[in-house]
């Protein structure tokens, strides 16, 4: 009962978790982080080190025991540990204190048009290991038509086009 009355205070994040870069907006403030989807790995430590451009500006640069991770592949996790941690960091950032103590955000995620049940699984699992409090995934390019402000339940159509760093998506 009080986990209920602490969402009624929760956080909303939208999130476009991208092959190549990771855009967090936060309800009523718009864009608040916009990173590159890499993550720098000690793997002597196995602790992440670096996340998003901090994590970039390591490459070609990174020793032997620091690996870079692209935790995402065509749009999909390909990483879900490394994916979950980097949320995690993302959320962090976010809120500066741990989310285990306080509301946890509902999150609504993009995805992919073609993604399987098992990726669609692994994306909200990935979110509220993070910290999420509910995850709802919704289509990527139903995503940009609301973002664009198109008449999304109207009966006249719309062409779209989602040129992401790992995939492209056309619909009508």
């Amino acid at each position: 009962m009080f986990r209920r009355f602490l969402n009624k205070f929760s956080k909303k994040i939208g999130i476009d978790l991208g092959t190549t870069y990771t855009t967090i907006t936060l309800q009523d403030k718009g864009i608040i982080i916009r990173e590159p989807t890499i993550v720098a790995i000690n793997n002597r430590l196995d602790q992440i080190i670096a996340v998003g451009s901090e994590a970039l500006k390591m490459v070609g640069k990174n020793p032997k025991y620091i690996t870079l991770a692209y935790p995402l592949d065509k749009g999909v996790i390909s990483d879900f540990e490394v994916t979950e941690k980097m949320l995690k960091y993302f959320f962090d950032k976010i809120f500066h204190e741990n989310f285990n103590f306080t509301a946890r955000p509902s999150v609504i995620i993009s995805i992919p048009l073609d993604v399987t049940e098992v990726e669609k699984k692994a994306v909200e699992d990935a979110a509220l290991g993070a910290g999420a409090g509910k995850v709802y995934l919704v289509e990527e390019i139903m995503s940009a038509a609301i973002g664009a402000r198109l008449p999304v339940a109207s009966a006249s159509g719309s062409m779209l086009i989602n040129l992401g760093g790992g995939k492209t998506e056309i619909a009508v």
